[in-house]
């Protein structure tokens, strides 16, 4: 239905109510906020059981300066994961719940923000990130965003990414592994474990031990001395190694530290990794006896290197 406009005395048209209407209306819908996009996270509502883990709808992120957005395809599910369900994780992402989980993905990269190079829209790629990976979007720090390879899966990528970083970081970085050298590794059945026994590979001439509950043995590679965890390990070790070894990588802490560190020769290096305050019963270690012993104690945590 249309309506005519009217003129004034002078002859001008005035506006119709419908027009006033109108542009009032437009007004008003610039005015309004659009509506916030959602996406499925899995969010841990509480500390505990599988129970405060749900699927959840959650607001998108937004890309940041220096950040990379990734339209997640694959999750890692790591030890620091469930030990943070549980509440029982060293310096929590947060303090209070609910929040995303999940430490690790892979995807596609959706946005770049200011700032980032090297990495553009619709790279694969697979990323640390603490806390918040677990969701359809995840925003993180361009510096823990890493390219991965064409034929390499989105699976294969989160299976590899935490794992061996830490275990090239413990070989290497901390434990400063050479040919002709002897490792004992607790947990060899675990993801990192088993990481760290192919990687000891790339070494020449080194002897690993590594210990795992018997069920796990038959899955277990490249170990040159596999023992039941649940057997004296120490006794079995020195029958192997009179001399000591040269380096022990220990995620169990509490009274395997104790006797992990008696099993160290001369220069050796005792390596504390993934270990979480339930399990801590570690006797102080003097400084001065490390310095009669001849002998190094370190930490390593992948969280909280900047």
């Amino acid at each position: 239905m249309s309506e005519t406009a009217t003129n004034d005395n002078n002859g001008h048209d005035l506006e119709t109510k419908d027009q006033k209407n109108g542009d009032q209306n437009g007004e008003e819908d610039k005015t309004q906020t659009p509506p916030v996009k959602e996406m499925r996270a899995v969010v841990l509502t509480g500390f505990g059981g599988l129970k405060f883990v749900k699927v959840l709808k959650r607001p998108e992120p937004q890309v940041s300066e220096g950040e990379v957005l990734i339209r997640v395809k694959a999750c890692g599910l790591n030890f620091p994961d469930l030990m943070l369900r549980q509440g029982v994780i060293d310096n929590p992402p947060k303090s209070k719940t609910p929040f995303i989980m999940g430490f690790e993905c892979a995807g596609e990269v959706e946005a770049v923000g200011e700032g980032v190079t090297g990495i553009r829209v619709g790279d694969r790629v697979s990323a640390l990130s603490d806390s918040k990976a677990w969701a359809e979007l995840v925003s993180v720090n361009a510096k823990y965003v890493y390219k991965i390879p064409a034929k390499m899966s989105y699976e294969d990528a989160v299976a590899v990414t935490m794992n061996y970083v830490v275990a090239y970081a413990l070989l290497f970085c901390v434990g400063n592994l050479k040919s002709d050298q002897t490792v004992l590794v607790h947990s060899v059945g675990g993801g990192v474990g088993q990481a760290v026994a192919q990687l000891a590979k790339t070494v020449g001439n080194v002897t690993l031990i590594g210990t795992a509950s018997k069920h796990k043995h038959e899955s277990i590679t490249n170990v040159t001395h596999l023992i039941d965890s649940a057997n004296d390990y120490v006794q079995e070790i020195k029958k192997i190694c009179p001399d000591g070894v040269d380096l022990v990588l220990d995620c169990i802490c509490g009274g395997d530290a104790n006797k992990g560190y008696n099993l160290l020769k001369p220069m050796g290096r005792y390596v504390l990794y993934g270990m979480y305050r339930i399990w801590w019963q570690l006797e102080k270690v003097s400084p001065m006896r490390l310095f009669d012993e001849n002998r190094t104690l370190s930490g390593f945590n992948l969280r909280t290197i900047e």
